[in-house]
């Protein structure tokens, strides 16, 4: 009997030993009334994202006071037309504003008498400038017949004479005494190649 009691007696002691364990964990369980609760960690600031290339500048907004914002240096002032450019200069009269090489006019500089024929010494040009006859290229050579119908003006005669024949000698005797002084002339050669109408041109 005693036996039973012991065994009786120390299994209700473990089922008490239970119930306390039990009741002491419930009762951590439970969270006191003064308790503090934990502080949540702090979220990770938040990063702009880089503006991108298509991205449009904001227009800066008006000032507490109402004024529109001053236009940079090189903003154009509302309601003005940016400066017109400067118009390029007048083109010069000269060589790239002529016209093609005349066929027919010459500009007379000298002669020379070699070869037993009078050879004038001339050179062919354009009309340049408003009806003035230039200049340029080599000087060549071009044979006259003494018996050439040559008419002549200023300053070969005097001004007030406006064409006049004269001679092929009277020509050669002017320009033995004014050379290179150009003077245009329209010309016609004959079969032979050689001047046999010479015509002065009347520059003022």
């Amino acid at each position: 009997m005693r036996a039973v009691r012991r065994q009786a007696a120390m299994a209700a002691l473990a089922v008490c030993g239970v119930l306390a364990l039990t009741a002491c964990q419930t009762g951590d369980d439970l969270a006191a009334p003064d308790a503090k609760p934990t502080a949540a960690a702090p979220a990770p600031p938040t990063v702009p994202a880089p503006p991108t290339a298509s991205a449009t500048v904001a227009v800066p907004a008006p000032s507490k006071t109402g004024a529109a914002p001053k236009p940079s240096a090189t903003a154009t002032p509302a309601g003005k037309n940016p400066p017109a450019p400067a118009p390029p200069p007048a083109p010069t009269c000269g060589a790239d504003h002529r016209m093609p090489v005349s066929p027919d006019t010459i500009a007379v500089h000298r002669y020379t008498p070699e070869g037993g024929m009078t050879t004038l010494i001339v050179q062919h040009g354009t009309y340049g400038c408003p009806g003035r006859f230039e200049p340029s290229g080599a000087w060549t050579y071009i044979p006259i017949s003494e018996k050439a119908k040559i008419t002549a003006t200023a300053p070969i005669l005097p001004p007030e004479v406006m064409g006049k024949p004269i001679s092929t000698s009277e020509l050669t005797g002017w320009l033995e005494t004014h050379p290179d002084k150009g003077l245009p002339f329209r010309y016609h050669l004959n079969a032979a190649g050689v001047i046999d109408t010479l015509d002065e041109i009347y520059v003022k």
